[in-house]
């Protein structure tokens, strides 16, 4: 570590010889997560009940997400469908599954298994780019998309905000060795870690 490492409880930074710091990250514990899943003939009876649901038409593609009252609503897989809510939300799992019974598909409460890390800043791109093999220009990646990435064989839901604004979701088991990698990357570009 640099010396000019400063650290207290939940803030860490790293400046960069000259001072910068151009790489910031949060991280924080999620109020809520929710899988929705079906097998292959049922993608459009559990399409219909999420709407019913959440009152929202769910995103048709991989990749994409829609914002909703509940909170946003990520097309996380050919079968899948990932609530993150925006608030603590106990009873969230018994109210989908009055909506999706097992014979449409299942509801699992993920909420104690997933981690968000926010990243932003004038160099997110090229730290981020250092972890993931993805083709982070604007056409391939464009502002509002997911990918499904990873390193080391773990996991990671990547979600792009803007340009240099990104959202990381992790395994809670390995949120940490996922945090220190990015502080790694991050090094050289000066970052600042707030959270966990």
């Amino acid at each position: 570590m640099s010396n000019a490492t400063t650290t207290r409880s939940g803030h860490t930074v790293h400046p960069t010889h000259q001072g910068l710091v151009q790489v910031h990250m949060t991280a924080q514990r999620l109020q809520s997560v929710t899988l929705l899943g079906t097998w292959a003939s049922g993608i459009e009876a559990l399409t219909q009940a999420v709407h019913s649901a959440l009152g929202c038409m769910p995103p048709a593609q991989t990749g994409h997400a829609t914002a909703c009252e509940a909170g946003l609503l990520m097309r996380s897989g050919p079968l899948e469908f990932m609530l993150i809510g925006a608030h603590p939300a106990p009873d969230r799992v018994a109210q989908l599954r009055s909506h999706i019974p097992p014979e449409i598909g299942s509801v699992l409460d993920l909420s104690h298994a997933r981690i968000r890390v926010q990243l932003h800043g004038a160099r997110a791109v090229d730290a981020l780019a250092k972890l993931y093999a993805l083709d982070f220009r604007p056409a391939a990646f464009p502002v509002g998309r997911f990918q499904l990435t990873g390193h080391h064989h773990i996991p990671c839901v990547l979600h792009r905000l803007d340009t240099q604004h990104f959202e990381l979701y992790f395994l809670s088991t390995y949120a940490h060795g996922q945090i220190e990698a990015l502080m790694d990357v991050a090094l050289e570009y000066g970052v600042e870690l707030n959270g966990i």
